[in-house]
């Protein structure tokens, strides 16, 4: 039997804020049937600086322009999907859409990888109250140390 060779795999991810209320991708890890939260964004290609990864990834999973700001810092992840052992760096930013109409959309439809998904805005007290599961581990702590600097 061959294993695949672990690989920690480097992602840019963008806060998009509105309100109280953080744009992320709805997930689901079917093997152990919880639902889950994270910011959009996805795998930084050789070559590319994080803040282009979150342009590109925007425009491919929601067909919409970002303005990328503030690198709000890094964070690393390492967890189990779907059973598998996974390890990400992360590479956070602030982001703006250009088009400020998109703000009020509710949900956003996107295909990744052929599965179908829902972006929409999760409000950050249920993440802080654990009443959702918002990924990557250390996020909020990440905005609540940008709030105090801005």
């Amino acid at each position: 039997m061959v294993h695949a060779v672990p690989v920690i795999r480097v992602v840019a991810v963008c806060v998009v804020l509105r309100d109280d209320e953080i744009l992320v991708f709805e997930g689901r890890d079917a093997v152990e049937g919880r639902t889950f939260y994270r910011p959009l964004g996805g795998g930084v290609e050789f070559g590319e600086r994080s803040a282009e990864t979150i342009v590109r990834e925007i425009r491919e999973e929601l067909g919409i322009d970002v303005r990328v700001g503030r690198d709000l810092g890094t964070l690393e992840n390492v967890f189990t999907w779907q059973s598998e052992p996974r390890h990400e760096v992360l590479r956070v930013h602030e982001a703006d859409f250009i088009d400020r109409g998109m703000y009020a959309r509710d949900r956003f439809d996107l295909t990744e990888h052929g599965e179908k998904l829902q972006a929409l805005w999760l409000p950050l007290a249920d993440a802080r109250n654990g009443l959702e599961t918002l990924f990557p581990d250390g996020l909020l702590d990440l905005l609540a140390g940008s709030a105090s600097t801005a």
